[in-house]
């Protein structure tokens, strides 16, 4: 079973960075108001074809709606997915899957067809790297968030750093032919039948996940595995 790329970097405090994701969550990528329901509902997720980490076989699914343009959805990957990766990823308790919900600007939606045609064509390790790549170049300043950055020479130069030229100039022919545009709709089509109003967006076992701290949601993760 393929399995995604590992990261390295060292987790930051857990209550500090749950902090900073939730506070994420009603601030700069909130697109309107967030109607928060006191009943869970399951919601039918359709993972195939999807970017993942993990193994596909384990009971948990854990799915994150994000923008590459998001600081929230960059502070959620360069923190706590590390810890979900560590926790539940490594272990065979939950799969990861990234689906697009891009809405800042342009360049959202650019760089996740740039994304999706990468996955499409180079395969989901090198996926991930390029996931990786383009939140640690998004900009720290958040008037960056409607700035034209992530032009289709930023993705390529980006994708060269870990991939070979061949393989940059078959993702780019494949991407100006909207290669990725099936996957891309599918992913937006499923995010607004989802009613998501902001990024990151995260759904264990087809449940949105309301909580506020890490420990709510490896509450969370643990019920899911034990409810089919």
């Amino acid at each position: 079973m393929s399995t995604g790329n590992k990261k390295t970097k060292k987790s930051k405090n857990q209550s500090s960075k749950f902090i900073f994701w939730v506070i994420g969550l009603i601030a700069v990528c909130l697109v309107g108001l967030i109607f928060l329901s006191n009943t869970a509902k399951k919601e039918a997720m359709d993972y195939e074809g999807q970017p993942f980490l993990g193994e596909k076989s384990a009971p948990v699914k854990i799915v994150e709606f994000g923008d590459y343009k998001c600081p929230y959805c960059k502070n959620f990957n360069d923190t706590l997915l590390q810890d979900i990766e560590k926790d539940f990823i490594d272990t065979g308790k939950a799969s990861f899957y990234f689906m697009n919900y891009s809405f800042i600007n342009v360049d959202s939606t650019r760089s996740a067809k740039f994304a999706e045609t990468v996955f499409k064509e180079l395969g989901n390790e090198t996926f991930w790297k390029f996931h990786e790549l383009l939140y640690e170049k998004q900009p720290d300043d958040t008037k960056a968030e409607q700035m034209d950055i992530y032009t289709e020479a930023f993705l390529k130069d980006t994708l060269r750093e870990i991939a070979s030229e061949a393989e940059v100039k078959r993702v780019v022919n494949a991407f100006n032919n909207d290669q990725s545009k099936e996957a891309w709709e599918k992913d937006m089509s499923a995010a607004n039948k989802l009613s998501i109003t902001s990024t990151p967006s995260i759904f264990i076992n087809g449940v949105k996940f309301e909580g506020s701290t890490y420990n709510d949601f490896k509450k969370r993760v643990h019920e899911a595995a034990t409810e089919e």
